[in-house]
């Protein structure tokens, strides 16, 4: 069975993607959770063993070892359908739009940080406009072009699982205004995913556990 090693759900949104992409798609697998700790080089040699880059996630498949969210989802489209779509044009379109999440949207990473909790809104600059115009065109392209419930296809798949961490992104930054028409309802309906609940679930416990300790 595989073994995925994540970081701190309430804060590992590149965790999230495989996490959820697995969980969506009914691919078994092992969690192996780990706290980010502040001694970061403490951090490094504890989880080196399990990740050559000392980072998350990292998938394990018997003697087999996949860093980086975009490998481990080209990883498992080669043993599993679904990952991407069966169509030629939509896969195309689906891989071109994950890298551009993988790669893209700086102005957005910088002032709305990952977070499970309702956060400020952040002042619409021209970069986080033009961020955020560049989402809602991309979500609603796919969305029209292909015609189904998500991005390229009627079914979950790796390209909306890179991008379900932007819609708890924008709707924790008050940022769900942005978004118009079928790209505002893809990013509720990414928020009611089972496998999203579960995840916002474990990662409100974790905040609760440290407040307590």
């Amino acid at each position: 069975m595989y073994r995925l090693h994540i970081g701190s759900k309430h804060i590992s949104s590149w965790s999230l993607r495989p996490w959820l992409l697995m969980k969506a798609c009914g691919i078994p697998f092992e969690e192996a959770l780990h706290h980010f700790i502040d001694d970061k080089d403490a951090q490094r040699a504890q989880w080196r063993p399990f990740s050559p880059t000392s980072q998350v996630p990292a998938l394990h498949d018997g003697g087999t070892v996949v860093w980086d969210s975009l490998a481990i989802a080209e990883y498992l489209a080669e043993r599993h359908l679904h990952i991407w779509p069966q169509d030629a044009e939509a896969r195309a379109w689906a891989r071109s739009a994950a890298a551009e999440m993988h790669s893209g949207f700086a102005v957005m990473r910088s002032v709305c940080n990952f977070t499970l909790l309702r956060a400020d809104t952040p002042a619409l600059t021209p970069g986080l406009r033009r961020n955020l115009e560049r989402i809602g065109a991309l979500w609603n392209e796919g969305l029209g072009r292909f015609g189904g419930d998500f991005l390229a296809a009627e079914h979950f798949g790796a390209v909306d699982a890179f991008y379900a961490p932007v819609a708890l992104r924008l709707a924790n930054h008050g940022l769900e205004d942005a978004l118009s028409g079928a790209a505002k309802a893809y990013a509720q309906r990414l928020l009611a995913l089972p496998a999203m609940k579960e995840w916002l679930s474990d990662g409100l416990k974790e905040i609760e556990t440290a407040r307590q300790e």
